[in-house]
């Protein structure tokens, strides 16, 4: 069994990929837009929604993570109730992801070393998604 995140954001899916893509390295694994849904059971995309993001899924490292722009504009999307937690190999990785995943969002705790770790920041992106980033464990004995 695999449990997959799957977010909605509200018709900025296509700009929230491009920043995962740049911010994490994401690769797109498929996309489909709701002009492309087959006819049927009387399902036919409205022209204000026909080229948004019906679903699309990435690859980030070895996780998928599932993306839609949902029906756009119907209801806003409120990412909250839990963080995507990021685990770099070092230091310089976690400082990189967490810089990255920043920009035109908000820090809620800066990139630092902690009891756990040599580096832990969290933060809120600017699609409202929350993150922690985390330096994996090194064990020093």
């Amino acid at each position: 069994m695999e449990i997959q995140p799957y977010l909605f954001f509200d018709g900025r899916c296509e700009e929230a990929i491009a920043f995962y893509r740049d911010a994490l390295g994401a690769q797109e694994l498929m996309k489909m837009r709701f002009k492309d849904a087959p006819p049927g059971d009387g399902y036919q995309a409205s022209p204000e929604v026909a080229d948004k993001i019906m679903h699309a899924a990435l690859a980030i490292g070895s996780t998928h993570l599932l993306m839609s722009d949902g029906q756009a504009g119907e209801e806003k999307v409120s990412h909250s109730g839990f963080s995507l937690s990021v685990t770099a190999n070092d230091v310089a990785s976690g400082e990189k992801y967490f810089n990255a995943l920043r920009q035109g969002g908000k820090v809620t705790m800066p990139f630092q070393k902690t009891f756990w770790t040599d580096g832990f920041g969290m933060l809120v992106d600017k699609f409202g998604v929350p993150w922690m980033v985390n330096v994996q464990h090194q064990n020093k004995s």
